[in-house]
């Protein structure tokens, strides 16, 4: 980076504005893969709000404790003693497209719709689009995705979906509307994206993939089915399974608010498709997961059921906002009216991808139970004969969060290095022909580095 005389990196880097020398003599074409060239060319395109900064590391290791990254938002996603790259320059790009909601507070913005796309120095031709998990927000998955492509040499974009936050579902006019534009906007990136990419390195990328964890790997999903001329292909870590008649989430959850009211039993979330060897993760996810998930998506869907709760808001304390609704305890989905059907259609999935997908899911899922998720998707890919597209990868004691792997290193196993290992074979498959492995369980190793090594394989 050409700074001007007493400007200090450190001082450059804290305000995320870059500040250049005088530009290069008149005709004098700066080559592309020159540190930052371009990057006074950068537009991204229906951008409402844009800055771009001039970085010697893009990864984790160099943003952490600066604004281009929110290391708090990706709290509980990696296990501890997870490895990963560093010491990838290049240009990162924050902004806003334009959104009338307001939930995302990032860099003091409170506009929704955000995104960063970063552009190493030096590219491989590629291009990874993700959107955030969860209710998260861009950065959320800077460690799990975004270091690990930059430095193969990837460009790399990430979308906060829109809308963020427990009361994410108050945005939009009607059931289904916060969720819907989840997709508009992962769309909408991915073209920006693309663009952003040409104006950076002179041409367009050779390779786009899809790619994201949870209601990141929905994305996934409804992108390689609705907008598969986007792609080259998509690896889908544990992805939300929306189904218009069910199975979803709004027909697994309830009973889990069943049974912390003592209104259901053990048995009952196993006759629900929860793992029987996943007992001893209950008692988490009904304090930090089942509840609040239960709410806020059937508040998304179907806010009619009760009004009163959650309201307008999720909660305004951390015990509110975690605490379940009572009345999610009797949810039934398959007898609400037919308008709250449809909202779910807007979002459902169908199985008919139209590029190359890989999905991983841990068999100890206590969140998203794989016998009511991906064993399904798998049939629904399959029953529209595109099964020649996907390969199916269950990652033996694996569970939603690899942040739990700390907490139990005896009974779970991570799934960020079975999902790199995924990514490299799709990149295989897309590029050089080479198809991956059928599709099988990932058995747990007996012994090695199970935090950092995986071989589909095995």
């Amino acid at each position: 980076m050409r700074l001007l005389p007493g400007v200090s990196l450190l001082a450059a880097l804290l305000t995320g504005v870059t500040v250049l020398a005088p530009a290069s003599p008149a005709g004098a074409e700066e080559p592309a893969t020159a540190h930052c060239a371009r990057q006074d060319r950068l537009r991204v395109p229906g951008a409402e709000h844009q800055q771009s900064v001039c970085l010697d590391d893009l990864t984790t290791a160099g943003l952490a404790g600066t604004p281009h990254t929110d290391t708090a938002d990706q709290a509980g996603l990696a296990a501890p003693g997870t490895r990963n790259p560093s010491d990838v320059p290049g240009v990162q790009i924050d902004g806003y497209f334009p959104d009338d909601s307001r939930l995302n507070a990032t860099h003091g913005w409170a506009h929704d719709a955000q995104f960063v796309i970063r552009l190493p120095d030096r590219w491989n031709g590629g291009l990874v689009v993700t959107g955030a998990p969860g209710i998260r927000r861009q950065y959320s998955t800077d460690a799990l995705i975004s270091d690990q492509v930059l430095a193969r040499g990837f460009a790399y974009a990430a979308t906060d979906k829109g809308n963020t936050g427990p009361d994410f579902f108050t945005d939009g006019r009607g059931p289904g509307d916060a969720v819907a534009e989840w997709n508009r906007r992962v769309t909408e990136l991915t073209l920006a994206a693309r663009k952003a990419v040409r104006q950076r390195y002179g041409r367009s990328p050779e390779s786009t993939y899809m790619t994201g964890i949870s209601n990141g790997g929905y994305l996934t999903r409804w992108q390689l089915e609705n907008r598969p001329e986007l792609y080259d292909g998509g690896v889908d870590w544990e992805g939300v399974l929306w189904t218009t008649h069910g199975p979803n989430l709004l027909t697994s959850l309830p009973v889990t608010v069943a049974r912390s009211l003592g209104r259901a039993s053990d048995e009952d979330l196993i006759g629900a498709g929860f793992a029987p060897g996943s007992r001893f993760l209950w008692p988490y996810h009904e304090k930090a997961y089942w509840g609040l998930t239960q709410k806020i998506f059937r508040a998304e869907f179907d806010p009619s059921y009760d009004p009163a709760c959650p309201g307008t808001t999720a909660g305004g304390t951390v015990e509110q906002i975690f605490a379940p609704c009572a009345s999610d305890a009797s949810y039934d989905y398959a007898s609400r009216p037919a308008s709250v059907h449809r909202a779910v259609a807007r979002v459902a999935l169908t199985g008919r991808i139209g590029k190359p997908l890989i999905t991983l899911h841990g068999d100890l899922d206590t969140l998203l139970p794989i016998a009511t998720d991906s064993d399904v998707y798998t049939r629904m890919i399959d029953a529209r004969g595109r099964g020649a597209l996907h390969r199916y990868y269950t990652v033996q004691d694996g569970t939603h969060t690899d942040g739990l792997y700390d907490t139990y290193p005896d009974r779970l196993r991570p799934i960020l290095p079975c999902y790199r290992s995924a990514f490299d074979a799709l990149t295989r498959w897309v590029e050089d022909g080479t198809r991956p492995p059928a599709d099988r369980t990932i058995a747990r190793p007996a012994s090695g580095d199970v935090v950092n090594s995986c071989a589909l394989a095995e």
